[in-house]
């Protein structure tokens, strides 16, 4: 049985990388607000992945993991409904628009499967 917690963290090093990219593009209005808070929810994520790893009884901090977890999918979509996945050159013609749209399906299946992986590390805790 591979270990969810190391598989966890190969996840999350994929998506903190690709995020780190996409973040790059977002409006400079943006990079000390949303960003920011995007930023530390991604780590916020990592911190309690580790926490997870270490504590004898993981109940709460898996369920830390799991609501730090939706608030990154939340930010994450908060910034694509304000279009901000878009290149920073701003066009708006097709390509600009497929590629945002590439961008966000990306990231977001990216971070589905990363709930995944949590939702069975609990599902496991529980059969314990």
């Amino acid at each position: 049985m591979i270990d969810p917690s190391s598989q966890l963290i190969r996840k999350y090093v994929e998506v903190a990388k690709q995020l780190n990219v996409y973040l790059l593009h977002f409006p400079k209005h943006e990079k000390y607000a949303l960003v920011n808070t995007i930023k530390n929810d991604l780590y916020q994520v990592f911190r309690l992945i580790v926490e997870g790893q270490k504590r004898y009884h993981k109940k709460t901090t898996l369920t830390e993991l799991d609501i730090a977890h939706e608030q990154l999918r939340m930010q994450l979509y908060l910034a694509y409904e304000l279009g901000y996945f878009k290149c920073k050159t701003g066009n708006q013609d097709s390509e600009s628009s497929q590629r945002e749209q590439r961008r966000w399906l990306t990231i977001s299946r990216m971070c589905d499967e990363l709930g995944r992986i949590i939702g069975g590390w609990i599902k496991s805790q529980r059969e314990l």
